[in-house]
């Protein structure tokens, strides 16, 4: 991808706006770690529709639930419709680029060494959630385990959404 001025630009926007911290234990800080305040007031994002929860459970099929596949594109695009049922916005582009940055696809990761493992809530999953921000953005109709992926995802891009307006406007440790 040839990186133009405009994207240069828009990206330095973006990362001035939502803020970003300088080292490496200072930004583990931030990864998905809501103040008390936004946790209290979380709004569950709730729909009519019921969506299916994750591809990742004992009864999926190397398929995956309703054709997904049981792999990062097949939980990335199941999330995608879980979170369009439920109103979250996020991209593809968006969930993957900051997957590949917080785990590297790896659903079981955890962040053992960090300022959140010190107190011990360390990071888990696809997109390094700790367990208070994915109690509180847990999304229905996802499983309620934090390293399942789809559930994983989802959770994380409703507290991004709730946070930074989109998974899309994050570019760092969150």
């Amino acid at each position: 991808m040839t990186i133009t001025r405009t994207t240069r630009f828009a990206r330095l926007r973006t990362l001035t706006v939502t803020g970003i911290a300088t080292t490496g234990a200072a930004a583990a800080a931030l990864t998905l770690m809501p103040s008390p305040a936004q946790a209290a007031e979380a709004t569950q994002v709730t729909a009519s529709s019921s969506v299916t929860a994750s591809s990742h459970d004992s009864n999926a099929a190397t398929t995956g639930k309703a054709g997904y596949g049981n792999n990062l594109d097949g939980w990335i695009r199941q999330s995608l419709d879980i979170m369009k049922a439920k109103g979250i916005p996020g991209s593809y582009d968006g969930l993957k680029r900051n997957i590949m940055r917080e785990s590297s696809g790896n659903p079981n990761a955890q962040n053992n060494y960090d300022v959140n493992a010190k107190n011990g809530v360390p990071s888990k999953g696809l997109l390094q959630v700790i367990d208070p921000t994915f109690n509180a953005y847990h999304v229905a109709g996802t499983a309620n385990n934090i390293t399942d992926p789809v559930a994983n995802i989802t959770a994380a891009a409703n507290y991004a959404a709730h946070r930074y307006g989109s998974i899309d406007n994050v570019n760092s440790a969150y």
